[in-house]
């Protein structure tokens, strides 16, 4: 059988069974065992007759105990003796021990801290499991390294995720920049298109005003020709009327010629040409109209920007003015597009 280890049966005999530490002013009963006297009072308080031992049971008559000084001395020596075997441990750095200004050499898993010898042997620590504290420190910190390489993974994730944003932002800051750009020149286009479109428009009109102007003066000015001759005739026939019956007679048929002669012509009606010269521009400027309306309230903006042209339902919508390309007054050989 293995020897009893000293240090063990020393710490057995020199421990109070009540409170299992170091013995604080100990008493010994008839029967032999100690006990510090707190605590053996203690577990005798409210007992008014005979009181018993804690270990053996044995009664004995109430506060029958005697002061145990030589246990009381050894167990000072010894503690100090600790103490002392303790102190190269204190020198070397380590922390001390606030309650029994012990080395912290130990580590208790149960409470997660450090200890002395001396806490390691109370009854607060008795039951707990305690091993070297460096050993628990080496423990821990493979804890930590192995939860600082996760922590690290994640901060490199997430800095890669700050460059992946960060170069996402670029590239839609340098999108704005081509889009805005793009959307400078497209608007310039359509508003160099339109101020050309207004002008063809305007030119067109100014045409055919032109035009049915000139048909209306000369049409007034053949007619009020033919009013003077008219009255002229008019009143040759009333002076003829007024002729004695012998002389009328004489050249009566010339006088119903002449009066055949002068019968009014009604005026050409309006040219049907420029009729439909007008009913094409009021259709040309309508689907322009209907154009630039569903450009604004349809959101076509977006993609006449992009395609350089206006789309509808219909198809591809090239505004070409057909007519106005062959206008005498226009320069363009073709169509006038929005491209």
């Amino acid at each position: 059988m293995a020897a009893a280890d000293p240090a063990k049966t020393f710490e057995d005999e020199a421990s109070c069974p009540i409170c299992l530490e170091y013995f604080n002013d100990p008493v010994t009963l008839d029967c032999g065992h100690n006990f510090c006297r707190a605590c053996i009072t203690q577990c005798w308080e409210g007992s008014d007759t005979d009181v018993f031992c804690p270990c053996c049971m044995e009664i004995f008559p109430q506060g029958n105990f005697r002061a145990n000084r030589q246990l009381g001395t050894l167990v000072d020596l010894i503690i100090r003796q600790l103490k002392d075997e303790q102190q190269p441990a204190k020198l070397g750095g380590d922390g001390v021990c606030g309650k029994h200004e012990e080395a912290l050499k130990l580590f208790c898993e149960e409470d997660q801290t450090p200890i002395c010898v001396v806490c390691d042997r109370s009854r607060e620590h008795r039951a707990h499991t305690v091993v070297p504290i460096q050993e628990a420190a080496q423990e821990y910190k493979e804890q930590i390294w192995r939860r600082l390489d996760v922590l690290e993974k994640g901060r490199e994730e997430i800095l890669a995720l700050i460059a992946r944003e960060e170069e996402q932002r670029q590239e839609l800051l340098r999108q704005i920049e081509i889009d805005r750009e793009t959307m400078g020149y497209r608007f310039e286009k359509l508003h160099t298109f339109l101020q050309e479109q207004e002008r063809l428009f305007l030119a067109w009109l100014d045409e055919l005003e032109k035009e049915v102007t000139a048909r209306k003066d000369e049409n007034v000015c053949r007619l009020t020709e033919e009013v003077s001759c008219l009255n002229a005739l008019i009143g040759q026939m009333e002076e003829k009327c007024e002729q004695p019956a012998s002389e009328f007679m004489q050249d009566v048929r010339s006088t119903l010629s002449r009066c055949e002669m002068g019968t009014f012509q009604a005026p050409a009606p309006a040219s049907p040409e420029l009729k439909w010269r007008l009913w094409l521009f009021s259709q040309n400027f309508a689907f322009l109209q209907d154009a630039l309306r569903k450009l604004k309230g349809n959101g076509e903006l977006e993609k006449f920007r992009r395609r350089e042209s206006v789309y509808t339902g219909a198809g591809l919508i090239r505004i070409s003015l057909t007519l106005v390309s062959h206008h005498p007054n226009s320069s363009d050989s073709g169509g006038v597009s929005l491209d």
